[in-house]
């Protein structure tokens, strides 16, 4: 399958801001940009007390974490919901998206290193549409992401008392808007991310921050319309939950169309060559040379 850019991309928004030193195959596969250890590698004498010096390759911890950083996003999702109800709607939709934007980055920088922090089966998708990410381990982590926001949706119900049907999510002002705003907020979110993984080496730290600012931006955009999703695992897990797929289908397709959207453009519109400036045009460079001949 061709790669989304012709330069070869880690595979996904974490890599924008880990290391920049050279990967095996398997590591570009599982979203990592640092060198990862081959699984016969004995990193430790004691797996279970001590943790490896370096980045594991092993796929099932990075579906773990997979599942461990959705639930981290769904259970502050269930905070502040709870807080809204707590608090008579005097917590609204700056402090949800802050909350969102503020959780992702977190989630970034504990779990980008090991599994790539998709969290998002949207995400997971688009990479593998555009082949950096094998299409063999997509269901495993579409599987792992909506784990974790289902046993989230369980955590918040017992920790904050409230009732599955407060979280999900469900078309506020009509389908066809809820479908289409959250199809345009995952798009920009994906393009974002595709322009941050091609510029891994000159972003740097602040493509966590980056990818964490355009989710609360777009929640604060889709809110209103849609609840602000642009997650399937986020909405699909408090369905399962609660029983209730009314408007389910729109929170899957839209996002999953709007991510695929999002790389499939930035892959057209990426320059081959970064474009020159003055100071290195060709006329410049032919001055150069010409000035250089005669002052010999």
């Amino acid at each position: 399958m061709k790669a989304l850019f012709e330069e070869k991309p880690s595979p996904d928004v974490v890599s924008n801001y880990a290391s920049s030193s050279s990967q095996s195959k398997d590591d570009q596969e599982m979203g990592s940009s640092t060198p990862m250890s081959k699984s016969g590698d004995v990193l430790s004498s004691s797996w279970f007390l001590c943790f490896p010096r370096g980045i594991d390759s092993n796929f099932g911890r990075g579906v773990l974490a997979e599942m461990v950083g959705t639930f981290i996003l769904m259970f502050c999702v269930c905070g502040i919901i709870a807080s809204t109800q707590l608090m008579r709607g005097e917590v609204g939709l700056l402090e949800y998206a802050s909350t969102a934007g503020l959780t992702v980055v977190v989630v970034i920088f504990a779990i980008g290193s090991i599994s790539g922090a998709h969290v998002n089966p949207a995400v997971t998708i688009a990479f593998a549409t555009f082949g950096h990410f094998p299409w063999s381990r997509v269901p495993l982590y579409i599987f792992a992401q909506t784990m974790g926001s289902i046993m989230a949706t369980f955590a918040g119900m017992l920790v904050y008392d409230l009732k599955s049907d407060l979280m999900t999510t469900r078309p506020l002002q009509g389908s066809a808007s809820a479908f289409w705003a959250e199809l345009v907020a995952t798009f920009i979110i994906m393009f974002l991310a595709s322009s941050l993984t091609h510029q891994a080496q000159t972003v740097g730290h602040l493509a966590g921050f980056a990818v964490g600012i355009s989710i609360g931006l777009a929640v604060l955009i889709t809110g209103p319309v849609s609840g602000g999703s642009m997650n399937p695992a986020r909405s699909l897990g408090p369905a399962i939950v609660a029983w209730n797929f009314k408007g389910t289908w729109i929170y899957i397709t839209a996002p999953t169309m709007g991510a695929v959207a999002g790389a499939l453009l930035f892959r057209f519109l990426r320059l081959s060559h970064p474009p020159i400036s003055p100071a290195t045009s060709p006329n410049t460079c032919l001055l150069g040379q010409s000035l250089a001949y005669r002052a010999s």
